[in-house]
C-alpha cells in the first residue's frame, strides 16, 4: 500500500505560480511512477503530468507543457508539480497518483494503482 498526501493548493490570480506537493508513505516510493491529473466540477479526470520512477523522463500534454514542471525528491518521499502562468481553465482539483507498473501509457488513470484526496487550485480572473 501507498499513502498519497497532496498540499499546497489554493487560490491565485491569473498568469501567477504555485506549486503542490504530494507525500508518499507506505512501500518504496522510489518503485514507483508518479502523475498528476486534475478533475474540474462537471468534467472527466485530465492527465497533467507523469515522472518515472527515476526522475529522468516526465511527460505532459500540450495543455499544460511549457507551463508546468513535475519533479520528486526520492529522498524525501514527495513528488511536486510547480505551475506557472496559471489560467482560469487550469482550476480543478488536482489529484496524485502511483503507478507500479513500467507498462501502459502514462496519460492513462487506469494505469495508477494508488490516488491521493486532492487539493483545490482556483484561478481567479
Amino acid at each position: 500500500q501507498v499513502q498519497l498526501v497532496e498540499s499546497g493548493g489554493g487560490l491565485v490570480q491569473v498568469g501567477d505560480s504555485l506549486s503542490v506537493s504530494c507525500a508518499a508513505s507506505g512501500r518504496t516510493f522510489g518503485g514507483y511512477a508518479m502523475g498528476w491529473f486534475r478533475q474540474a466540477p462537471g468534467k472527466e479526470r485530465e492527465f497533467v503530468a507523469a515522472i518515472d520512477w527515476s526522475g529522468l523522463y516526465t511527460y505532459y500534454p500540450a495543455s499544460v507543457k511549457g507551463r508546468f514542471t513535475i519533479s520528486r525528491d526520492n529522498a524525501k518521499n514527495t513528488v511536486y508539480l510547480h505551475m506557472n502562468s496559471l489560467k482560469p481553465e487550469d482550476t480543478a482539483v488536482y489529484y496524485c497518483a502511483a503507478r507500479g507498473s513500467r507498462s501502459g501509457s502514462y496519460d492513462s488513470a487506469t494505469t495508477y494503482d494508488y490516488w491521493g484526496q486532492g487539493t483545490q487550485v482556483t484561478v481567479s480572473s
